[in-house]
């Protein structure tokens, strides 16, 4: 078999799976409940985000909270701040995407 398969976590807990980490790019998948998110960080590559599902509320450097629906994708520049959260009832999941890979 020539191609690699990676199967997606369908559950509705928190998780932030690593799916593909190499030297080309990292790609994860991330659900979090109303409440839930990340701890405040600056990106470390350029980042491509896709709402699968859910609201995304996401405050970007000094900008005032913004909320992105379900099958909205954001493109995030590297040493940008963010505070990605779910702010809302329905699971939030997302893809997220570094590319290139960040480095160390």
């Amino acid at each position: 078999m020539i191609e690699q398969v990676f199967d997606l976590s369908k559950d509705d807990k928190k998780v932030v799976d690593r799916v593909i980490f190499d030297e080309n790019l990292h790609y994860l998948h991330m659900i979090f409940n109303k409440g839930e998110g990340l701890p405040e960080h600056f990106s470390n590559s350029n980042v491509y985000m896709t709402v699968i599902r859910g609201t995304l509320s996401i405050g970007l450097n000094n900008q005032t909270t913004h909320e992105y629906s379900s099958r909205t994708m954001l493109k995030i520049p590297v040493d940008t701040k963010m505070n990605v959260q779910n702010l809302h009832d329905e699971t939030l999941e997302l893809i997220v995407v570094k590319a290139p890979a960040p480095r160390a």
